[in-house]
């Protein structure tokens, strides 16, 4: 049976371009390794075929978690998955942002409301004394219902819809995206890379990407931290990662989301990165 180096995991429909898809087959065709891609749930994929499987635009695994969860359980005993199943459960539910304060890190203050639960987004807003928020669902990806309002203007027919379907995320507004935006660092092989800027983005928006940046020590130090707590529920150095930060208003860093699911690495940023990213996979194979 024939083998493939590098299976890159996508989906159909993907609702945007990945603009990391062919500069990166094409950095490891250079590199002498076998590519080919595949979307994660077609049946008739073999996924043995595959010695590294690399989980790359799966932008449609919210609408069915579950299954996605099984998927990389199930590749993983045939396959090198990169990154590993026990790190896509953990980071394919948001709920992962209430314990890395527990660990230190600052993240942008987050109330979680579970499914079903009987509370309106007024109370929520009243009980933090938030004077704008941003709600979205728990398990999502992109800014697939994701919806900033005002405490004179909430929508609490979005919410409890989004409520009725699932969990949901409330969060304040940062005010610091308008102007700084979020900051994504990106790690390759668990060190830091590159930076990228985020504008906000909303649902039915197109998102906007702009760098290479700088991130000052304290961003560093903030992502370090993040990725950490990531690498340790992998039990192991994860391949890529992705940390978004915003910053409070004493323009100190808080996460906003750990990516190490399927994030986006801006490679057009980073030829180094990129370059990293495939020595990264060489090495993997050959261990």
């Amino acid at each position: 049976m024939s083998k493939y180096d590098v299976t890159l995991v996508t989906c159909d429909p993907l609702p945007e371009p990945d603009l990391d898809e062919v500069p990166l087959t094409e950095a490891l065709e250079e590199a002498g390794l076998s590519v080919r891609k595949c979307v994660w749930d077609d049946p008739a994929v073999d996924w043995a075929k595959g010695r590294l499987t690399l989980i790359r635009s799966t932008w449609d695994y919210y609408r069915k978690r579950d299954a996605f969860v099984k998927w990389a359980e199930d590749v993983e005993k045939v396959s090198r998955l990169c990154n590993p199943a026990r790190v896509v459960r953990w980071n394919s539910h948001k709920r992962y942002l209430l314990s890395l304060p527990l660990k230190g890190i600052p993240v942008v203050p987050t109330v979680m409301v579970e499914r079903n639960s009987e509370v309106s987004l007024g109370e929520i807003c009243a009980n933090e004394q938030w004077s704008s928020v941003v709600i979205k669902p728990a398990v999502s990806a992109g800014s697939y219902e994701t919806h900033a309002m005002d405490l004179g203007d909430l929508n609490e027919e979005i919410f409890a819809r989004l409520i009725d379907g699932g969990d949901v995320l409330v969060q304040p507004y940062m005010d610091s995206v308008d102007e700084y935006g979020e900051r994504s660092l990106i790690f390759i092989d668990d060190e830091f890379s590159h930076c990228a800027r985020k504008h906000p983005r909303f649902a039915g928006e197109d998102e906007t990407i702009t760098g290479p940046y700088e991130p000052t020590r304290s961003e560093l130090a903030v992502a370090d931290a993040a990725m950490d707590a990531a690498n340790a529920v992998a039990d192991q150095p994860l391949l890529y990662g992705r940390v978004d930060l915003v910053h409070d208003e004493d323009e100190q860093p808080l996460v906003a989301e750990i990516e190490v699911l399927e994030p986006s690495l801006f490679f057009r940023f980073s030829e180094e990165g990129l370059r990293r990213m495939v020595s990264a996979i060489g090495e993997r194979l050959r261990s």
